[in-house]
């Protein structure tokens, strides 16, 4: 089966963590463990809003994202599960999201779409369905296209 597999993961581009004060993880991430803020996102539609921060350096830094509902108890649920969701950088996201689909992997709704740091993105639910049998497996898992600078670094490491 892997060698008919149109795409690679290449790493894991981002954990995303959950809290309902941000603030909260701020203080551990931020104040007592060293990683510097990069940036922010809010988005209505996806009850979020969150400072982005980062852990190593260049192509094989990981993101890490401190997110808090806007709407407390609404869906979707940034703050719960607190370990939110994992994402991984792949060479052909496209290419994955047909071929994963074709062997019954549930996509949470939305499709392949503009995500927070602004690469295309898509989610493998975390749960199966009668339709599409495999999901996550209890975690919700963000698949990212990497960018080419990402791409040749890994090259570069096989």
């Amino acid at each position: 089966m892997t060698a008919t597999r149109p795409f690679r993961v290449l790493g894991v581009q981002q954990v995303a963590i959950g809290s309902a004060d941000k603030q909260k993880l701020r203080t551990l991430w931020v104040d007592l463990l060293g990683l510097e803020p990069t940036g922010d996102f809010r988005s209505e539609d996806e009850n979020v809003d969150e400072v982005i921060l980062r852990a190593g350096e260049g192509e094989h830094a990981v993101e890490i994202d401190l997110m808090q509902p806007l709407r407390p108890g609404e869906r979707p649920r940034v703050d719960d599960p607190p370990l939110h969701h994992l994402g991984l950088w792949l060479d052909d996201l496209a290419a994955a999201h047909a071929w994963l689909t074709a062997r019954g992997v549930r996509f949470a709704p939305g499709g392949i779409r503009r995500g927070a740091a602004g690469h295309d993105v898509c989610f493998i639910h975390p749960k199966g369905s009668a339709e599409a049998p495999q999901g996550g497996e209890g975690v919700l898992i963000e698949l990212i296209q990497a960018p080419p600078s990402v791409i040749a670094a890994a090259k570069q490491r096989a």
